[in-house]
């Protein structure tokens, strides 16, 4: 198929897709909206009070889930190398989260303030070669990992996209060494031919757990 007629196709698809139009009538940013409201209607992720990282928050659909939840108790911090436009409640940090000086400024604004859920909804630019492309999204979901540890609170919980693949059942075990409690979800607003998986991560093991 070339290009022309696979991009019509993803645009019929696209234009026709249940959480597309659902998203469009309740004002949400995007269909992605609808697989943090299940998630968090299933395991109780977003609470009023909490500091909410939110990695890869363009165009904005998780973090408005999460503004709408949390109604002003707590602080919500978006991260995304695109440009995002202003939500009321959320602070956007424009940057590769790749970036030493993008972590620098997120801390910054945490001014040592521990996180209560960290969501990490990032994806590399897709580049058509798979191991490439695969190696890419494990790096950001082993930076989002990474920040988890360092900032989550003990009982706090990471929510981070991943993608079935080379090097998927290490990141895993790493999420395992991490958490007391690791699981995996699939929620219908993803797509099913898509290798995304989102895995949870609850409670951070102690020295003596690990």
């Amino acid at each position: 198929m070339n290009r022309s007629r696979s991009s019509n196709a993803w645009l019929r698809e696209h234009v026709n897709d249940t959480y597309v139009q659902r998203a469009k009538a309740q004002g949400y940013r995007s269909r992605a909206s609808y697989k943090l409201v299940e998630m968090d209607d299933r395991d109780h992720l977003i609470r009023a009070g909490d500091v909410v990282v939110d990695l890869g928050a363009t165009p904005g659909g998780w973090s408005q889930v999460v503004a709408k939840k949390i109604q002003g108790k707590g602080r919500i911090i978006a991260v995304d190398l695109l440009e995002m436009e202003p939500l009321p409640g959320v602070i956007f940090v424009q940057g590769d989260f790749r970036e030493q000086a993008v972590l620098n400024n997120l801390e910054n604004l945490l001014a040592g303030e521990k996180v209560g859920l960290v969501l990490s909804d990032m994806s590399p630019n897709i580049s058509g070669i798979a191991l490439c492309d695969q190696a890419r999204a494990a790096h950001l979901a082993e930076l989002a990992l990474e920040f988890a540890r360092n900032w989550l609170k003990p009982e706090g919980a990471l929510l981070v996209k991943a993608f079935h693949g080379s090097g998927f059942n290490d990141f895993v075990l790493e999420m395992r060494k991490t958490f007391k409690a690791v699981s995996s979800r699939k929620p219908d607003a993803s797509r099913d031919r898509s290798p995304e998986v989102y895995l949870l991560g609850r409670t951070l093991k102690t020295c003596s757990d690990r």
